[in-house]
């Protein structure tokens, strides 16, 4: 008599899948919303808020009543939180994912559930709309065929000026978030590391009624943010110009020493500048050490 083979029966789901739902919210005009947002707000099982209140004010401005249950899902509670709405997705649920403003999962909640839920086969679908990157590429009349969204501006001053000096050869328009409390520092950092003359764009409280567009050079808008800044803000930053061609050993001896200076081990620096160049780790090295004598 065999064997009896060694199987694993599979278990049904217990109901029908449901989905998860990511949906942009407007930034500051409740006109903004979709019509498939306010459908979604109205059907949805649950409503997954960055804050329950403000997504009750939304539905309120959009006339929307929403029937499903509303929970939070803010950082503090996003991976106590991505369980439980797995759970949902699986019983057969569809749950909306919402932010305070703007695309869920970009420098905000929501990819420990889209990742929960990928990982779990359940099926996740997205309501496009509002961006404040976008938004902020379209407006500050750089180049935007190809560029890069770097999120917040370290907090820290040597890990800004870490990120900053990454940013001195990138070719692509850089698009990223500050608090208006930084914006001065940050912008002042930035003149320094990528030069005064390096394009940038300031755009503050996009879509709401103060919204304002700052267009000029990171020194002059250093200059203007140093009075104070108030609001919600993004900056673009343009960049390195086209047709400048590979940094020469000097120029990366220079960058790495901004690296070294902010806390990175000087190899690691001079291995990080050459990264893609095609320029030797060990002459950039000899050159920092030439500088300081």
């Amino acid at each position: 008599m065999s064997a009896p083979e060694n199987r694993i029966s599979p278990v049904a789901p217990l109901a029908p899948a449901g989905r998860l739902v990511l949906a942009a919210t407007p930034m500051g005009q409740a006109g903004d919303a979709s019509a498939r947002l306010c459908s979604a707000l109205r059907t949805a099982d649950v409503v997954a808020a960055e804050d329950t209140r403000r997504a009750r004010n939304l539905a309120s401005a959009l006339d929307v009543q929403i029937t499903g249950r509303i929970v939070s899902y803010y950082d503090h509670v996003e991976t106590a939180r991505a369980r439980q709405l797995v759970e949902a997705v699986a019983e057969g649920s569809t749950v909306l994912l919402i932010t305070d403003a703007g695309m869920p999962s970009v420098s905000d909640p929501g990819y420990t559930v889209v990742r929960a839920c990928v990982d779990a086969g359940l099926p996740v679908t997205c309501l496009p709309g509002p961006s404040a990157v976008t938004t902020a590429l379209a407006l500050s009349a750089l180049p935007a065929e190809r560029f890069c969204f770097d999120g917040f501006a370290p907090r820290k001053p040597g890990a800004r000026r870490t990120w900053l000096a990454e940013l001195i050869a990138q070719p692509r328009t850089t698009v990223f978030f500050e608090s208006p409390h930084r914006l001065a520092d940050t912008l002042d950092c930035a003149a320094e590391v990528l030069g005064p003359d390096r394009r940038a764009a300031v755009c503050r409280e996009l879509t709401k009624t103060h919204e304002e567009v700052r267009r000029g050079t990171l020194a002059e808008l250093a200059r203007w943010a140093a009075d104070g800044v108030r609001g919600e803000i993004t900056v673009v930053i343009e960049g390195a110009p086209a047709g400048s061609g590979e940094p020469d050993v000097p120029t990366l001896a220079g960058r790495a020493e901004e690296l070294a200076a902010a806390g990175m081990r000087l190899k690691d620096a001079c291995a990080q500048v050459c990264t893609g160049l095609g320029v030797s780790r060990r002459e950039v090295y000899q050159a920092v050490l030439d500088r300081r004598g």
